[in-house]
């Protein structure tokens, strides 16, 4: 594996097609998932690490957000990456850039209520690595699933002709979504936020008996969250339109525990209502 820290070195390392992994480092078994299938099929993978400070709020958790370069640079060789991109800020952002990515009315609802901004620094930053990496296909966790589905509306926008892959949501042992921010969990926070995966299970198990009114799949979730600080608990569309009762939906989730905001969702799929309670099949939430 190549480290590179400029666009020159980015280039000379890279060749053929490339599947490009973007991360902002703190780099877990849901990353390692992902490198995988970046480089599953023999391309160049290239993964970046860089934590984005546009994507940052005003007293959020930017100057504290977990950072590793060594163990990121084990993890992602270990996982099969060709080039790991670690560039400056400069490098990302020259002095004279001044382009901002809107993502539309989507980045103003769920997350963006709570994080004014984040997605126009999400959006940005990954436009940006797109003109830089030059991809061919872009990976991502479907942890992040407005995340995702902004990037998927951008990249169409835009005629980027990217691919864009929404990877599984790989979980812990006791349920819990894999995400960076999980390291700032003490032992008793870790155990409230189980409540968070097995809310979603809750939703997940009577909707594969045959549920499908929005309020009662959201009321027995919202049983079950009483240890968040919740920020929102929506049944949407799988597309994030107004919920339809017989088209793919999304249950999402975020909430704080003690001062860690998590996020998390459950798709539920009447074409395969059972589909969703596999993930949770062998967690332990007690």
């Amino acid at each position: 594996m190549i480290i590179a820290r400029s666009v020159p070195e980015l280039r000379a390392a890279s060749s053929g097609p490339v599947s490009f992994v973007p991360t902002m480092g703190a780099l877990h078994a849901g990353h390692a998932s992902l490198i995988r299938l970046a480089a599953a099929d023999g391309v160049c993978a290239v993964v970046s690490d860089f934590v984005n400070p546009s994507q940052f709020g005003k007293g959020e958790d930017f100057e504290n957000y977990p950072r590793d370069f060594a163990a990121d640079a084990e993890l992602a060789e270990q996982a099969g990456a060709t080039v790991l991109f670690a560039p400056s800020v400069t490098e990302v952002y020259p002095s004279d850039f001044s382009t901002t990515i809107d993502p539309g009315p989507l980045a103003h609802e769920l997350c963006g209520l709570h994080r004014p901004g984040h997605f126009a620094g999400v959006a940005t930053v990954v436009v940006r690595l797109f003109g830089l990496v030059q991809p061919h296909r872009a990976l991502f966790g479907s942890k992040d699933y407005q995340q995702l589905t902004i990037l998927r509306r951008v990249n169409q926008d835009l005629g980027l002709g990217i691919e864009i892959v929404g990877a599984p949501t790989i979980r812990d042992e006791d349920g819990l979504a894999l995400s960076s921010r999980n390291m700032y969990l003490s032992p008793a926070e870790r155990i409230r936020a189980r409540a968070i995966p097995r809310a979603l299970q809750r939703a997940a198990e009577i909707y594969a008996a045959g549920e499908r009114d929005a309020v009662k799949l959201a009321e027995v979730s919202h049983s079950v969250l009483d240890g968040l600080t919740l920020e929102y608990l929506e049944l949407r569309c799988s597309d994030l339109t107004n919920y339809e009762p017989d088209r793919p939906a999304v249950l999402l989730v975020a909430g704080r525990v003690g001062n860690t905001r998590l996020i998390d969702n459950i798709v539920l799929d009447p074409a395969s209502p059972t589909q969703a309670i596999a993930q949770f099949a062998t967690k332990e939430f007690a």
